[in-house]
Formats: structure tokens, C-alpha cells, sequence
């Protein structure tokens, strides 16, 4: 606590209010650890022992080179009572879809009655790291070789297989704990569509520790694109996430950290390009976490409550089939997907209208706050939400359960661009997602919190 000065008190009253200080600093961390929770964290290494094609960048032609990195898939399992237990799992992978969220859920219900909603699966969004079955399906634009179908098609099964084991693990290894957070901040995040455009550098930390007060596990996240490495980059790798990661477990023996991803859509690291870049914002986040574990943190009380809701985004108007059949002409990536489309319509099926989406909540007591959003989404949601709700317990990740395309504000639909319905191509939609699409998953966020969070304004 910071030092108190009354120059227009007595000596004995300064004295007697220093007293009082001195005695409720001692009370609150008291109570602080009065809350413990049963937690549970594991990691698995899911590096391929074998070649495959990464994902990320269409510029790849070529399967795996190499590992530069293992990657691993992480868990931490929350709550006393199984009814209410939670699982958190990241990924150092560039996306895990729906599809492979779903079957992780199904097969924990089965194994251990977990409740399908109380489990969040976050993607790192490194671009070296395999690519799976259901993300991004048209990211080459063009049908890989059978050979190369069929590795991605084993490490899919795989890796499905690592996140229920590391899930399972973290449940059957719940112990007391305590849990506390910090708010640090790193500065390598720029905005990739405009020079000096908003970005979002807060690094939200959450520390697991014994009661004997040794550290157990971190988790942050923070809104960056893990593409410090090129498309001319062919070997596994955790990018910035991986080497922050790294990092800790190395300065924190026994340690396991865990990294997610906020509002990064629109942010890359600046600059980019080289492995030792990687390792240096890796550190520096590291660097970060060390200096919130050594100051004052915040108890993270309960109870934890989990709440979801599958909601259903619009696309725009679809292309008439005479507009594919024009783009259908083109020989590059929109003519590829075109092509797809046309011959979808030919075989009398019918494309998309909308997009199935997930938005869940944890909340902690009223001491915390943490949003998962599907998706890549662009910062203005994080920013936004940040003033519609008390930034100070807010904690917001993306590529969370799914990510089945960029997730656009209303201004950056306006600006278009590659964020703004571009990149539809590769992730294999109809067309960009339609106006209203902010409000509708903003709108779903505040429903999902308690008034609690909102803030108050005088």
C-alpha cells in the first residue's frame, strides 16, 4: 500500500491511522487465501514426428521441413465441484475448428460427465503448426496431394485424441490452489491495416499457486498474430506464443504456462520476419509475467460460473450464380473458390446464409470477468467492450472453440479489405459477413455477464 501523509494531523493520530493501515493490509491477504480452488494442469507435447503441411500461409507448397519448436497443448482444470468444474485447454496451433472442439467435448462427457459448455479450447494462431481437418479448408486453394490429405487427416485424430488426454489429466490432478491476476503490457503488437491504427497491448495474467505460495501454472493472452515467421518459413514452431511460453516454464522450473490470443485480427508483430524476433517478444512477455509475480496481485474469487450461447451470424448477400460463373474466369485464388462454389450450385446444393458461432463467459465472483470469442476478431471489440464493461475485470480471448473466419467490426466491413471479407476465400464462405454482426456479438457478451460488470457511470 502506498505511503499515506496527513501534514495537518497529531503525531498521535498519524500514528493511530498508520496502526489501522498496518492492520487491515494484514487482514486482506488473509482473506485473499481463504479462497482456495481445486486445480488441475497438464501438457502434452503434440509436435508431428512426421512431415505435414503447416497452415497459415498460402504460399506453402510444400509439406514440413523440420521442427524449429515442439508445441504442446496445455490444460487447466477449475472447481471443487465436477458439476462445475471448468477446463480451459490452449493450442499451439493457427486454428482448431469447431469440429475438433466438438468431439473433445463429447468424448470428456462420456469419460468424465463434463459439462460441454464449461470447456474453452484456445488456438495460439501460429502459422507453423499443422494444419487440421475443418480449418480454413480452402488456405491453398487447391486440393493437396492424397498422401498429404491423409497426414493431415492422422494428426487431426491425433491431436483430437492429446486434447481429451491433457483435459483428463488436469481434472484427475486437481489440488488446492490459489488463484490471483495481474495486468501488464507488451508493445510489439501493430495494427497491420493502418499505420498508427488502434491496437490492443494489455497482457492479462492469471497465477496458480500452492498454498505453500509455490507457482504452479500461468495463463495469459494477448492480441497478436503469431506471424513474427514468413510464409517462407517451413518448420514447426510456436512463434512469439511458443517462445513466451518457453520462456516462463525455463525461468519458473516445474511451472506450466499457457498463452491465448485477445482481439489480434487485424495486429501483427512489428517488425517480423526472423526466428530471433520470436524469441524476443516471447521473452519479453516473460519478462513481463516476472515482474507482475514479483508485486502486488489481485485474488481471483469465486464462485465460477460458466455460461454459453450459440448465436448465428449473417452473411452478405450471397453472389448469384452468374457472379460466380464470372469469377469462376479468374486464375488466381478467387477464381479457385469460384470454381467450388459453381460446382456446389451445379450439384443442386445450396450455399450458406449464416455462420453457426459461439460466445461463452467465466465469471469469478464479481472479481473476474473472461470472454471467449470465436474466431479471428479485430480489436474493436476488445476496445469497445473494454468501455461498455469494467475493463479493470475484464479479460477477453479470440480464437476460442472456433475459428472459422475473421471476425470483422462495423468499421472495418466499411473499410473492406482483407479482415473485412477477403480472406472469406480462404477459409472457404460464401461471401463476407453482414452488417449488424458487432452489435449482435457484443449484445451476446452482455447478456452472457452479470450487471455486475457493467460499468457505472456517475
Amino acid at each position: 500500500m502506498a505511503a499515506l501523509e496527513y501534514p495537518h494531523m497529531t503525531r498521535q493520530i498519524t500514528r493511530l491511522l498508520g496502526c489501522v493501515w498496518l492492520w487491515l493490509g494484514s487482514i486482506t491477504p488473509m482473506r485473499a487465501q481463504e479462497a482456495l480452488w481445486q486445480v488441475g494442469v497438464a501438457k502434452v507435447d503434440i509436435t508431428p514426428s512426421y512431415p505435414i503441411r503447416l497452415t497459415g500461409y498460402a504460399v506453402r507448397k510444400t509439406e514440413s521441413e523440420g521442427v524449429a519448436q515442439h508445441i504442446y497443448a496445455k490444460a487447466l482444470a477449475l472447481g471443487s465441484d465436477d458439476k462445475n468444474v471448468a477446463v480451459l485447454i490452449t493450442v499451439d496451433n493457427c486454428g482448431v475448428p469447431a469440429s475438433v472442439r466438438d468431439e473433445v467435448a463429447m468424448r470428456l462427457h462420456k469419460s468424465k460427465r463434463f459439462d460441454p459448455d464449461h470447456l474453452a479450447i484456445c488456438s495460439t494462431h501460429t502459422h507453423c503448426a499443422p494444419w487440421l481437418e475443418g480449418f480454413a479448408p480452402n488456405i491453398f486453394g487447391a486440393p493437396i496431394s492424397e498422401e498429404e490429405q491423409a497426414r493431415v487427416r492422422r494428426y487431426t485424430g491425433e491431436l483430437t485424441q492429446a486434447l481429451v488426454h491433457v483435459a483428463e489429466q488436469a481434472l484427475e490432478g486437481r489440488k488446492p490452489s490459489r488463484l490471483s491476476r495481474g495486468l501488464a503490457s507488451a508493445g510489439f503488437a501493430a495494427n497491420r491495416r493502418t499505420k498508427g491504427g488502434p491496437v490492443d497491448h494489455d497482457l492479462p495474467v492469471m497465477f496458480v499457486t500452492a498454498p505453500d505460495g509455490a507457482l504452479r501454472a500461468v495463463f495469459a493472452s494477448y492480441a497478436c498474430h503469431c506471424t513474427t515467421l514468413g510464409g517462407d518459413f517451413n518448420q514447426v514452431c510456436g512463434d512469439w506464443a511458443g517462445y513466451a511460453q518457453e520462456s516462463i516454464e525455463r525461468e519458473h522450473p516445474g511451472t506450466i504456462a499457457l498463452m491465448a490470443l485477445g482481439c489480434g485480427g487485424d495486429a501483427n508483430p512489428d517488425p517480423r520476419s526472423k526466428i530471433e524476433l520470436a524469441q524476443k517478444y516471447g521473452q519479453g512477455i516473460a519478462t513481463a509475467v516476472d515482474s507482475l509475480w514479483a508485486g502486488k496481485l489481485m485474488a481471483i474469487n469465486g464462485p465460477l460460473v460458466c455460461r454459453a450461447k450459440k448465436i448465428e451470424l449473417f452473411f452478405d448477400e450471397l453472389p448469384t450464380k452468374a457472379d460466380w460463373e464470372t469469377l469462376a474466369k479468374q486464375t488466381n485464388f478467387v477464381g479457385g473458390h469460384a470454381r467450388l462454389n459453381l460446382a456446389r450450385l451445379n450439384r443442386g446444393e445450396y450455399l450458406p446464409t449464416k455462420l453457426p458461432y459461439l460466445v461463452q463467459t467465466w465469471t469469478f465472483g464479481n472479481s473476474l470477468g473472461m470472454v471467449f470469442l470465436a474466431g479471428e476478431v479485430v480489436v474493436d471489440y476488445s476496445l469497445r467492450l473494454k468501455r461498455e464493461l469494467d475493463a479493470s475485470r475484464l479479460w477477453i480471448n479470440a480464437y476460442a472453440n472456433d475459428v472459422p473466419c475473421y471476425i470483422p467490426s462495423e468499421r472495418i466491413l466499411q473499410e473492406g479489405g482483407y479482415e473485412g471479407g477477403g480472406a472469406m476465400i480462404y477459409y472457404d464462405k460464401p461471401t463476407r459477413l453482414a452488417p449488424g454482426v458487432e452489435n449482435l456479438i457484443v449484445g451476446t457478451v452482455h447478456d452472457l455477464l452479470p450487471p455486475e460488470f457493467l460499468v457505472k457511470r456517475p
